[in-house]
């Protein structure tokens, strides 16, 4: 389906070239201009603004409308065409037409609205990626449902899409993971032997511990760190994936860091830097007075990429003194591996202290020579879950939760979606756990998954009395049925500019749009109230279905479920 703003606007081209070869209109490149409905609905369903056209014309904005519109071709979806002051084209829909989208509505069912936008071109939405050293929290969790999102609506708009996790399972914090695992399992075994403070306190590893004791018993009590970080690896990756299906999250990828350390990717990159004089090594950055390097120069050197001829504020160090590369080298390593795989569109969702490393790393690969033109980063602010008015504090497995799964526990899958995708994700966001648990229109969730319940009641009421919509004369709806219509053929632009501008809290908002729409239209447009007339209700029936459609295709954009009852 083409959305209504771009088929107005080949209207709005397509009279502007036949203007210019009439000589109505001098030659010029018609701009980008947005078609919106005008603030005044009695002024119709969309307008353009030809003021915009008045430099490039030379002429009125009032004189360019009129050429616009004498030079317009017919159209079936356009009704009327007016011009005002002080330059408006203002379109109006055809009530016929606008009665025979039901019916395309119906046949197009989950497909609905599903664009071109990125049909033949391939796309890739990193997010989540925590490293596999505990469950997922509560402010990490938002960064999987946009992520996911972002997907969605990416789908939504053509493109073949492939969701990946990229974890860090190298380095400082998995070897650090290894040791905690190493002590509770020496714990489980009996040992007295104290986990320091700073090695990770999480009773998940307790459990792990014991588990690792019925299957191994004491025959790893001499090795090292390294099968206790595999092993709770494998069960965190193992949590986290249950995890992700609970809220209808499946990866295409999980792409590990180590892969890059097995090819020697990082290195290689590392090499390239060097051979371009982008890469240094010192105690400071070379930029430092030379009294600041002598007051340093007992100090083991760092490796530094000279990020600062690229644009960035300082240099940045690699690798470190201990020879261990800093987190910018495998993520540019990384970055690159995405590039050579050939996609067309790159999303990272980050979360917003990662700002800076995902400028280096850009930097970085144009450092490689490498366009980074098509990655995008979005990222987000944190997550705080509301109870009573108060902030809940983290802690797990103290009847205050801090996972994804306790919010899961305490509110629901469609709760989670909806809340965490709602706002811009630059936004800060409260979980309000109290709402997202009530069963009144007060919940957002509740509300919009009623409306299609209550589509979902019609037809099971139609089915127990034997009555169909087959050969419903359209005609006969009424205007406020057909405001509805309207308001759904809006959902093919808003899936455009989702997934041009990668927000896809804009699907969460037109959902609750919908159906502040429809409630108050469902208790006066009946199908089976007293008095009703039977072709009446036979095309009320028909138009219901449709509504139905929508609210199915906006709820599985979002990811969430579809109930017929509640």
């Amino acid at each position: 389906m083409k959305p209504l703003p771009t088929a107005h606007a080949e209207l709005i081209n397509s009279a502007i070239n036949a203007a210019q070869q009439a000589g109505d209109l001098p030659e010029f490149d018609p701009p980008d201009v947005p078609i919106k409905p005008p603030k005044n609905p009695d002024q119709g369903d969309y307008a353009y603004p030809a003021m915009a056209l008045a430099k490039s014309a030379r002429k009125k904005p009032l004189d360019i409308a009129q050429i616009i519109v004498k030079h317009l071709p017919d159209a079936d979806f356009v009704a009327s065409v007016d011009v005002a002051p002080p330059g408006f084209i203002n379109f109006k829909l055809s009530q016929g037409w606008l009665r025979a989208q039901i019916d395309a509505i119906i046949t197009a069912g989950d497909d609905f609205a599903q664009l071109d936008l990125g049909a033949g071109k391939k796309a890739q939405v990193e997010f989540l990626s925590a490293n596999p050293t505990g469950p997922i929290t509560i402010g990490r969790s938002r960064g999987a449902i946009l992520g996911d999102g972002t997907a969605r609506v990416l789908e939504a708009a053509g493109y073949d899409v492939t969701r990946e996790y990229y974890f860090n399972n190298a380095g400082a914090q998995m070897e650090k993971l290894g040791k905690s695992m190493q002590i509770r399992y020496l714990q489980a075994l009996g040992q007295k032997i104290d986990l320091p403070e700073d090695y990770y306190q999480g009773e998940y590893l307790q459990d792990f511990a014991k588990e690792l004791v019925e299957k191994e018993g004491d025959a790893l009590k001499d090795a090292d760190w390294q099968p206790f970080k595999d092993f709770a690896e494998q069960k965190m990756f193992e949590w986290i994936k249950a995890t992700m299906t609970r809220v209808g999250i499946e990866f295409d990828v999980f792409f590990n860091e180590n892969a890059l350390y097995d090819s020697n990717a990082i290195w290689d990159v590392l090499d390239k830097l060097k051979a371009e004089d982008h890469i240094y090594v010192g105690t400071v950055r070379e930029t430092e007075p030379d009294e600041v390097k002598a007051q340093n120069a007992h100090l083991k050197p760092a490796t530094w990429f000279r990020s600062t001829k690229f644009g960035d504020d300082e240099d940045r160090v690699v690798v470190k003194s201990n020879e261990e590369p800093t987190y910018t080298l495998p993520d540019i390593a990384y970055h690159v591996d995405k590039i050579e795989r050939g996609f067309d569109l790159m999303v990272n969702i980050l979360g917003a202290d990662h700002f800076t490393e995902a400028q280096v790393v850009r930097r970085g690969l144009v450092a490689l020579g490498y366009d980074p033109s098509n990655l995008y980063v979005t990222h987000m602010q944190m997550v705080r879950a509301v109870q009573d008015g108060e902030v809940k504090k983290m802690s797990t497995r103290k009847g205050v939760y801090d996972t994804l799964d306790d919010l899961i526990e305490l509110t629901s899958r469609d709760a989670v979606r909806y809340f965490l995708l709602q706002r811009s994700p630059d936004s800060q966001l409260d979980f309000d756990i109290d709402l997202a648990t009530k069963a009144s229109n007060e919940n957002p969730v509740y509300y919009i998954q009623y409306a299609h319940v209550r589509c979902a009641g019609i037809f099971r009421e139609a089915e127990a009395r034997d009555f169909s919509d087959v050969g419903a004369d359209l005609s006969l709806l009424d205007e406020e049925a057909l405001a509805f219509i309207r308001k759904g053929l809006e959902l093919a632009e808003v899936i455009e500019l989702a997934a041009k501008e990668l927000t896809p809290h804009k699907i969460a908002y037109y959902a609750l749009e919908l159906a502040n729409q429809f409630h108050p239209m469902y208790d006066r447009v009946r199908v089976f109230g007293e008095g009703v007339d039977p072709d009446v209700a036979k095309a009320r029936l028909r138009f219901y279905r449709a509504a139905q459609v929508l609210f199915r295709r906006v709820l599985t954009i979002m990811g969430m479920t579809t109930p017929e009852r509640m």
